[in-house]
C-alpha cells in the first residue's frame, strides 16, 4: 500500500498536479531575514532589559529574606514577591508575543507585496523546497 501511494504522488508532482511548469516560484530564507530585522533586533534587546528587571526584582527578595528572621515576615516577603515576579513576567511574555506577531504580519506583507510586485504564482519558504525557486531573500525589505 504504501508503495502505492508513494507511485501516486510521484504521478501527481511529474504531472503537474501541484505546480504548473509555467508557475513562477520564489523562495525565502525566513530565518535570514528575521535574524536581519532591525525590529526583531530591538525586540531582543528590549526583552533582554526587561529580564534584567525581573532579574533585579529576585535579587532584591533574596536580601530582603536574607535580612529576615522571623518566618512569617519572609513567608510574607516571599509571596510578595512572587507576586510581583509573576505579573510583570506574564507582562513581559505577552508584549513580547504582541510585538513578535505584529512584527511577523509585517514580513509576511512585504513578501506578499514582493511577490505581488514580480508577479510570483508562490513563494515558499527556503526550508521547505528541495529545489528551485529564485531565492528573493535579499530583496525582502523588512525594517
Amino acid at each position: 500500500m504504501k508503495k502505492y501511494v508513494s507511485l501516486v504522488f510521484v504521478f501527481v508532482i511529474l504531472s503537474g498536479g501541484f505546480v504548473m511548469a509555467d508557475d513562477s516560484i520564489a523562495v525565502v530564507d525566513l530565518q535570514k531575514v528575521v535574524s536581519n530585522s532591525s525590529q526583531v533586533k530591538q525586540l531582543k534587546a528590549e526583552h533582554k532589559k526587561k529580564i534584567e528587571e525581573l532579574d533585579r526584582i529576585l535579587v532584591n527578595a533574596r536580601g530582603e529574606i536574607a535580612n529576615e528572621t522571623d518566618e512569617k515576615k519572609i513567608s510574607q516577603i516571599e509571596e510578595k514577591y512572587t507576586k510581583e515576579f509573576n505579573a510583570k513576567r506574564n507582562a513581559l511574555e505577552s508584549e513580547y508575543n504582541n510585538k513578535l506577531d505584529a512584527i511577523e504580519r509585517n514580513i509576511r506583507d512585504e513578501i506578499a507585496k514582493k511577490a505581488k510586485k514580480d508577479d510570483y504564482d508562490y513563494v515558499f519558504a527556503k526550508s521547505v523546497l528541495l529545489y528551485g525557486g529564485k531565492d528573493i531573500t535579499n530583496e525582502i525589505n523588512v525594517k
